[in-house]
């Protein structure tokens, strides 16, 4: 499972009347909570009709529901989607249908509903009762590491969710070199695949200052733009967006950091054509993550050098 998973909600889950009691509409949510800041999104369904469902003052929702929703919204964690069924959902039922005509067009890791709307769809593995997610197989495999192959097909299913919804992307890695077709060639495909992005993320690159193998690792500043650029720039035009390039004296290890999620990677985005070469990513808690954003911001420490290689 992705170290960043897609979900779908039915609005039920957040009305207290949907439940047997307040409390345990409460402990749900907080349960929910829990997981949707840190490794989750939830799909707007219906090009952003569900979260108007929310507007109805008719429905008791949870103050817990109220404060998830917001902070959600305020992560930028709840995603639209383009409507899925032929009508418009007017039930819960009928937004549980949504959400599974939904994943049929692009696969969600869940649907969560509440009981009575989840057990028509008892024999739909994809569905669960928020009361029963702990046996749901794809709530109770959600792991914070991932073994993965070393090659780009892997990688670019496993970063699907990030790639299509974060809104900055900051690759750390000391070595990238995209004149290493034997290693990261790859990378520019990553951030040409973001051409399909309307709205673009902010995207930056943090490589070493030093070039070339060895232990001389001294300052070469021009070798390293002069090999980073051209790469950059056709992907960069490719995609339509701008990367702000750092390079630093003190960098070692690699990192992919998001505004919705931070991932260690132990050999960065390097491929292999080796066969049945494996790594394992691992997700960073939050505070992790941001502690590893500071290290390299050049408003806190200033690189060796900067430049910007525009696509547009």
């Amino acid at each position: 499972m992705a170290l960043l998973a897609e979900y779908a909600l039915t609005p039920d889950v957040f009305d207290v009347a949907a439940h047997s009691s307040e409390e345990v509409c409460g402990l749900h949510l907080q349960a929910l909570k829990d997981v949707l800041l840190h490794e989750g999104l939830v799909r707007n369904l219906r090009a952003g009709e569900w979260a108007k469902a929310f507007d109805d003052s008719s429905r008791p929702w949870h103050q817990r529901g109220k404060e998830l929703l917001k902070k959600l919204q305020t992560q930028q964690r709840i995603v639209l989607a383009d409507a899925a069924a032929a009508t418009a959902p007017q039930t819960d039922a009928q937004w549980c249908a949504e959400a599974l005509a939904s994943h049929s067009a692009r696969p969600l890791a869940g649907v969560i509903a509440t009981d009575a709307t989840a057990a028509p769809h008892a024999r739909n593995a994809i569905v669960s009762s928020v009361s029963k997610l702990s046996s749901a197989p794809w709530w109770a495999s959600r792991s914070p590491s991932l073994r993965l192959g070393r090659t780009l097909v892997d990688y670019e299913a496993s970063l699907a969710p990030v790639l299509r919804h974060a809104n900055s992307l900051i690759f750390v890695d000391p070595f990238i070199d995209p004149t290493d077709r034997h290693q990261y060639s790859d990378l520019m495909k990553i951030l040409t695949s973001l051409r399909v992005r309307t709205v673009k993320p902010l995207v930056e690159i943090h490589r070493a200052a030093w070039y070339g193998g060895g232990n001389d690792k001294r300052p070469k500043v021009n070798d390293v733009v002069a090999a980073l650029t051209p790469e950059i720039s056709a992907a960069a035009k490719t995609a339509g967006l701008s990367v702000d390039v750092f390079l630093w004296d003190d960098i070692h290890d690699r990192y992919l950091i998001t505004d919705l999620i931070g991932i260690s990677l132990p050999y960065g985005f390097g491929t292999t054509r080796a066969p049945n070469v494996q790594t394992t990513w691992t997700r960073l808690g939050r505070d992790d993550r941001d502690a590893v954003q500071r290290d390299f911001d050049p408003a806190r420490r200033s690189p060796r050098h900067r430049f910007t290689v525009k696509g547009t």
